[in-house]
């Protein structure tokens, strides 16, 4: 199903820019592996249970807001294989769109393949229950789950938080049910209230039918009152004094009206940026761009990070890069997230849309066999990409780890093409020893003149047939039982499957 192009032209119009603190730098890096527990907001950052910053640098997986009700791309691939890839290629965080038809009796997943043991614990679930085996999986693998109450219900996405059908009653009711139903689950560290508010959604107008504002510190409120330790995600609405830009895209408000929960330091700011193959926006076409754009989103959301009054997270950007300008925009953007090398946690948070392909005006990191990576639209998030977090969703100490323990891994090399001429090929690293890994680097030697041509996703070094590739920064640390892959390309084909040796710490 295709990603309704929805987004509506903003109105041209001018604001002055607010004024900025200057940024500081990144916070020096913790002995102990951050992430452990639930989180909470200290200033523009988002800390763990211990008071370590983290960085959110995930991936879009939308599906249980459509008529399937339940991600897509389980009628080709299996959801823990997908939940791997997502892992090994640096993705720490999976934001989950739903509609509040996943909370109907009548609601039957469909569009999920079984053959071959494809998704065998999936049979028989209803969407909630899928839901919970895809938290499950993810937090066994070290990822974190934001939940997106993306519609009303499937049939598309409304301007306001209700409509007649989903009455705002309904919204509040089915939040505190997700809230409560992971209470004591760290691996869904916050809800998105809302995807998109857009005109006639004001923000601190007053009118309660349509303020957001009013109506997230109601929705917030009412979700921390039965899981006071989530973080409440808060996404900006359209216009603003007159101003417009993307939906969900404009905070300008917070400068004024700032959302008020009952439970301090739980806020996060969520923000929406587009390029042009969803709609045309008048800075795209300024003389100055893409040198304009750092003012643009200064302007709309980046003040809120940069005067230290809450954090900012990108919870949607993305395009089909196939225009120069939308390939500027994106270099830009992912530039003014501040790459994590330089600052560290000290940063925007983010999740890319999306994960799928048949996203109509984005396109995804998957091609549209849903197992290939774009590689080029997934190397220009590298910069920003972010170290995982620790598996099983424990807190500080993980009591099930009983410490030391033996580093040990496996690796297993699969031909995913082969054109004669040249071949991509993928390795996949599994913890195969009973401690956690923080580096892994595996070898092999090719019987022929086979030569690695690019690879992603770790380094290499060849010499004559002998290959060695270590894990990338981002993909090193592999849970007990977990695992991580390499892709690349080589050249000549026919070079068939070698041994591969790993070898772990």
């Amino acid at each position: 199903m295709f990603r309704t192009l929805r987004r509506a032209l903003c109105a041209a119009a001018a604001a002055l820019l607010l004024p900025l603190l200057p940024m500081t730098g990144a916070q020096p890096a913790h002995a102990a592996e951050p992430g452990a527990g639930y989180w909470h907001t200290n200033g523009r950052q988002i800390l763990d249970a211990a008071g370590q910053s983290v960085r959110i640098a995930g991936i879009n997986w939308f599906g249980f807001e459509t008529s399937n009700n339940v991600t897509h791309g389980l009628w080709a691939r299996d959801y823990k294989s997908m939940i791997d890839q997502m892992r090994s290629l640096g993705y720490n965080t999976v934001r989950i769109p739903f509609s509040d038809d996943i909370f109907k009796s009548s609601t039957v997943p469909n569009s999920i393949d079984f053959s071959g043991g494809k998704n065998a614990d999936l049979r028989g679930l209803n969407s909630l229950q899928i839901l919970d085996k895809i938290v499950s999986y993810a937090g066994q693998g070290g990822l974190k789950i934001v939940l997106d109450r993306h519609r009303p219900d499937a049939a598309g996405q409304s301007a306001l938080w209700y409509t007649a059908a989903v009455p705002e009653s309904t919204w509040i009711t089915n939040l505190k049910a997700l809230a409560t139903r992971y209470k004591g689950n760290p691996t869904v560290i916050g809800i998105d209230l809302h995807n998109e508010p857009h005109d006639p959604a004001c923000w601190g107008c007053g009118d309660t039918t349509r303020d957001w504002r009013l109506a997230a510190e109601r929705a917030g409120n009412a979700v921390l009152s039965v899981n006071p330790e989530l973080l409440i995600f808060v996404e900006g609405v359209q216009t603003f004094n007159g101003v417009s830009g993307w939906w969900g895209g404009n905070l300008m408000g917070v400068a004024e009206y700032p959302v008020r929960l009952d439970v301090p330091n739980r806020i996060v700011y969520s923000a929406h940026d587009y390029a042009t193959s969803v709609a045309q926006q008048s800075w795209f076409s300024d003389p100055s761009f893409p040198d304009n754009m750092p003012g643009i989103w200064d302007r709309y959301w980046g003040y809120i990070f940069k005067q230290n009054i809450a954090p900012v997270w990108v919870g949607e950007f993305g395009t089909t890069l196939q225009s120069t300008v939308d390939q500027k925009w994106l270099a830009a953007l992912v530039s003014y997230l501040r790459p994590t090398s330089t600052y560290g946690n000290d940063s925007f948070h983010w999740t890319f849309w999306s994960w799928n392909p048949n996203s109509g005006d984005t396109g995804g990191i998957l091609k549209d066999d849903w197992q290939s990576v774009d590689t080029v639209k997934d190397g220009y998030l590298t910069s920003v990409k972010a170290p995982g977090f620790p598996a099983g969703g424990g807190g500080p100490s993980d009591p099930t780890d009983p410490g030391g323990g033996t580093a040990a891994c496996t690796a297993a090399y699969t031909v995913s093409s082969d054109w004669g001429s040249g071949f991509n090929a993928e390795v996949k690293v599994t913890n195969s020893g009973t401690t956690p890994l923080t580096s892994w680097k595996v070898t092999w030697s090719w019987p022929g003149a086979q030569k690695v041509t690019s690879m992603w996703n770790a380094t290499y070094t060849q010499s004559g047939a002998s290959v060695t590739a270590a894990n990338a920064a981002h993909n090193g640390a592999v849970a007990v039982g977990g695992s991580a892959s390499l892709g690349f390309g080589g050249a000549p084909g026919g070079g068939g499957v070698p041994a591969v040796t790993c070898t772990a710490t």
